[in-house]
């Protein structure tokens, strides 16, 4: 739940879970009417066919509609478009460069956008430098390799653009007819044009035994950069799929090594964005031919044991060497490109990528089947002609809906959205943050989220209300590195008599931080439909050593519940639920908590025995202002001791019952002095009183 935190020190302290509607005073809408909602799914399926004749190998053209059949799963579907394609008919484009790819930060000039019609009949081919994975003598024979053919294969029809993935994913060079600024902009990777050698160039060793047959496990680094890789083919498919026409992305890498079923999820989502995008990848192990040997490369240690002798090692690495390409080979096969492996020759894969893309037929259909289960469809096309052999894609996985997603691919989904810049609207989330000093480098950081539960999709389970909610978060330095992490499923099993639709969810954790500037940014998802929420914020813990004044944040409270945790949120075997919202109703009570740190002692008086301790003289109250009129103060308090132990703290508490007071909004203003230091605060703080739920007998003045 929290491995994160724990091992760089930040802890995942406290949960707490309740219905706080009630108690939080929050007006939130009923759960709207049932009525009839018909949704259609009418999701077109594309795939590309190459008709060559089946003994010469030449393209067949002047095929039509009506020669072709197309199966799903052994089921004729009906075809919905059916188009031809051929660069001998590509229209020279008057651009220089085409708008295409969106992802990472583009180092190209500003480019404009072709119209579809533009594109139509030429070669779209994107070259993809996984810098992350390659040696460099292999970035050596791959930038080589691409400038030969930019300078002497790339044809008219041709549209290159380049990628590459090294600290970061980013568009070096979009779509463009311009061969010299290609093969500039090739050349920067290796630094033989530009600004020297490509950073991020790192590679994935074989592994081999040591004298007790122990093999290094290298499995967390592997899913981390494996998972990265395919996470950025999955953006550059995306980026791509405004451009109906077919595509080929050249995936120069130097193996992608996976452990089992880890990265599954992972590589099915990188497939069927590229399935949906038209996109056919073509991999290239730019490694070449490779030479497996017992005692394994130069970046091993040296082997010891018998592993060399029995063929256990030589074993070991030809499984590894085999591993880091099985993924490349996944993505060629399933996306309906070729992987290229084993040869120190690269020609043959952009010779396959023009061979492929130079003249083939579109078909689109809209499946029959509605199922969105997100299961693999086998394609098969056929056609009446004798003698003629199709190429094309042998299938697809389908849409998935949330009830269909397996468990990693939910997993990935909340990962995807805390790390996406755009926020999660499909239910309200709110969020509060508060601080409480520890010592002078340690802040002890509650978080509160709040969920309104009219947004929770209940289910009637035997005499219980039961929903299930995901939560996850994260907090974010000022250097931008995570630093605390929260992942936590909450089971609602709520007796109906709570109304729970009607109230508030309230979730609970908490943060050991050091002083300085922070992003919390948290996640909920209901595990019904599958909606989600976000929300984030800032917070900053002071650096208190020179403020005159060292105080914490301000609990607002509308409840306290027993605990017997140990918290600077409990006081006396009480909890202080934080309200986050400021919302209150008059048959309830604001409680106000806060803690004064290292106070200023007061001289002992000159009549006093020797050895007397100093005290304290810490003065506080709570005014209530409505306009220009202040309606209501409460008792002064006087603090004259330490009452947190082992942190030298007072902790102050307020109470203010709010029958006495009229529904409104109010300013409160804090008064806190330190009159033997001389200094003081005065906060201020806004609140909203509503009418009680039902009214009370007798309504008393706050005392």
């Amino acid at each position: 739940m929290i491995g994160w935190a724990q091992r760089i020190g930040t802890g995942f302290a406290t949960l707490a879970l309740m219905l706080a509607g009630a108690r939080l005073g929050l007006s939130f809408a009923q759960d709207a009417p049932e009525g009839y909602v018909f949704k259609v799914n009418d999701e077109l399926v594309l795939t590309n066919v190459v008709a060559r004749d089946a003994k010469t190998g030449e393209l067949v053209r002047g095929l039509k509609q009506s020669d072709f059949s197309v199966y799903e799963n052994g089921k004729q579907e009906r075809i919905s478009t059916f188009d031809f394609e051929t660069v001998e008919m590509a229209t020279p484009l008057n651009e220089a460069t085409i708008s295409g790819l969106a992802v990472g930060s583009s180092a190209n000039k500003a480019a404009v956008v072709a119209r579809p019609e533009d594109l139509r009949n030429h070669r779209l081919i994107v070259m993809f430098f996984d810098l992350t994975s390659m040696q460099p003598e292999d970035l050596d024979r791959s930038v080589a390799a691409a400038q030969e053919f930019l300078r002497n294969k790339m044809q008219p029809a041709d549209l290159v653009a380049l990628v590459s993935l090294g600290n970061t994913l980013k568009t070096d060079q979009d779509f463009t007819a311009d061969k010299q600024a290609l093969i500039k902009e090739v050349a920067v990777y290796n630094g033989t044009e530009g600004q020297g050698f490509a950073e991020g160039a790192t590679a994935n060793t074989n592994q081999t035994e040591d004298a007790s047959g122990y093999t290094p496990d290298e499995s967390e680094y592997n899913d981390l950069n494996t998972d990265r890789e395919l996470f950025a083919l999955k953006a550059v498919a995306k980026s791509l799929e405004k451009i109906t026409e077919k595509k080929s992305l050249l995936y120069f890498s130097g193996g992608i090594q996976r452990d089992g079923i880890e990265n599954q999820a992972s590589l099915r989502a990188a497939i069927n964005a590229a399935v949906r995008a038209n996109l056919a990848i073509y991999s290239v192990d730019t490694r070449g031919l490779q030479a497996v040997t017992p005692l394994g490369d130069a970046s091993t240690g040296s082997l010891r044991g018998t592993g060399a002798f029995n063929g256990g090692s030589l074993t070991n690495n030809m499984k590894a060497n085999f591993a880091t390409q099985e993924v490349m080979g996944t993505l060629s096969t399933d996306t309906g490109g070729k992987a290229f492996l084993d040869s120190n020759d690269f020609a043959p894969a952009f010779a396959q990528v023009q061979r492929d893309t130079s003249a083939y037929y579109a078909i689109g259909f809209r499946s029959s089947n509605p199922a969105r289960d997100g299961r693999y469809r086998k394609l098969t096309i056929k056609v009446n002609r004798p003698g003629v052999k199709l190429e094309y894609r042998p299938g697809y996985y389908a849409p998935a809906d949330f009830q269909h997603a397996g468990k990693e691919d939910r997993e990935r989904d909340l990962e995807e959205q805390l790390a996406s810049d755009l926020p999660a609207t499909d239910m309200a989330v709110y969020l509060d943050a508060l601080y409480f000093r520890l010592d002078e480098n340690r802040f002890f950081v509650p978080v509160s989220l709040i969920v309104p539960g009219s947004q929770i999709p209940f289910v009637k389970g035997s005499d219980k209300d039961k929903a299930t909610l995901d939560i996850i978060g994260t907090v974010i330095d000022e250097a931008k590195r995570p630093i605390g992490q929260a992942r936590e499923t909450v089971k609602l099993n709520l007796d109906p008599a709570l109304q729970a639709r009607q109230k508030n969810i309230q979730y609970t954790t908490s943060f050991n931080l050091p002083p300085g500037k922070y992003r919390l940014k948290f996640v909920v998802r209901e595990n019904q439909t599958g909606q989600m929420g976000s929300f984030e914020a800032e917070i900053t813990l002071p650096e208190m050593k020179k403020a005159s004044l060292k105080m914490s944040s301000i609990v607002l409270a509308s409840m306290r519940q027993p605990s017997k945790k140990t918290s600077p949120l409990v006081r006396g075997g009480e909890e202080y639920v934080p309200n986050i919202s400021h919302v209150f109703r008059r048959d309830q009570h604001l409680y106000l908590l806060y803690e004064i740190y290292s106070p200023a002692r007061e001289k002992p008086a000159e009549n006093q025995p020797k050895g007397t301790k100093a005290g304290i003289n810490l003065l506080s109250s709570l005014e209530l202002i409505q306009g220009s009129t202040k309606v209501y103060e409460t008792p002064l308090v006087q603090a004259r001791a330490i009452n947190v132990e082992g942190r030298d703290a007072v902790a102050v508490e307020l109470d203010v019952p709010l029958s006495g007071l009229k529904p409104g909004q109010y300013v409160c203003q804090l008064n806190v002095i330190d009159d033997a230091a001389g200094s003081f605060a005065f906060p201020r703080f806004a609140v909203l009183v509503k009418e009680a739920l039902v009214a009370p007998a007798a309504a008393v003045a706050p005392q």
